[in-house]
């Protein structure tokens, strides 16, 4: 199993004040670089021969690269460590990764180790200037909850994508177990070779729903993901009809994040020191 860690590697542990700073201009490279790669990256790429296919195949990469990037800026400038376990075992053939959703930066970190995933995502950040342009240029799928969705998201891992959903929707509260919706277990059925789970965890909190930015915790947070054990979903479609093998599905992978998760919880109390 490919282990990828930057735990406790930071050059140095920065300040309150500074993380602060750091953090504002991560936001701020964050919003100018999707501006920049709409305007300036995905009109060159397009210029590029190939087919469609190709073509989002060289958004994808970019975006994991930015991606990648960005995250190693947060690193390196001390607003975070992160930890990465199973790496090599995502980005395969009608694979759905399916995810827990504990911070705003996890959907980073979670694509920017897969190097051409598609994803569903907020139907709102459609119309956003900063991330309209690498969405559509990578041809990522609305989270619209609608029929059309699901039959997309099903396609897209019939013809062999790797597909990235957090079943939730939305971030997790804080202090408060995942609520899985059951359209992710529904498109697994209907179109994933294997559905492979990965639990994500942030210590401390940050970014979480509805909290501002600007409110960071008292140091640097570390975000931690493991790639879980493959699960057939052939086992489940055995097991009935379409709604109860769906429902099956979804309270399976409910109570396995709930397992995982309390293991991170006890692996964080067990290693927790002031800085990480």
């Amino acid at each position: 199993m490919d282990l990828v860690t930057q735990q406790g590697l930071s050059p140095y542990s920065a300040p309150l004040w500074w993380r602060l700073i750091a953090t504002a201009l991560s936001f701020a490279l964050f919003g100018i670089g999707g501006v920049l790669l709409r305007v300036l990256v995905f009109p060159v790429l397009g210029l590029l021969p190939g087919d469609a296919a190709t073509q989002r195949y060289r958004a994808r990469g970019v975006i994991s690269w930015v991606f990648r990037a960005f995250v190693q800026f947060m690193f390196r400038s001390g607003v975070l460590t992160y930890e990465v376990e199973g790496a090599d075992r995502l980005g395969r053939p009608g694979q759905l990764v399916l995810a827990n959703h504990p911070s705003l930066i996890d959907v980073v970190v979670l694509i920017a180790f897969i190097r051409d995933a598609n994803c569903v995502v907020k139907q709102s950040l459609w119309d956003n200037p900063c991330m309209r342009g690498p969405i559509r240029a990578a041809q990522y799928i609305s989270n619209s909850g609608s029929m059309d969705m699901l039959d997309e998201a099903a396609g897209a891992l019939h013809a062999g994508q790797t597909l990235v959903i957090f079943p939730e929707g939305t971030r997790t509260t804080p202090g408060q177990p995942p609520e899985f919706h059951r359209g992710a277990a529904a498109i697994a059925l209907r179109g994933a070779r294997i559905v492979t789970p990965v639990a994500i965890s942030v210590t401390p909190t940050t970014l979480t729903k509805a909290e501002p930015w600007y409110r960071i915790p008292s140091r640097r947070f570390h975000i931690r993901l493991r790639v879980g054990e493959d699960i057939d979903p052939q086992l489940f479609s055995a097991q009935g009809a379409a709604p109860i093998a769906s429902r099956k599905l979804n309270e399976f992978l409910h109570r396995h994040f709930i397992k995982e998760l309390a293991v991170d919880e006890r692996f964080t109390a067990g290693n927790q020191t002031p800085d990480h």
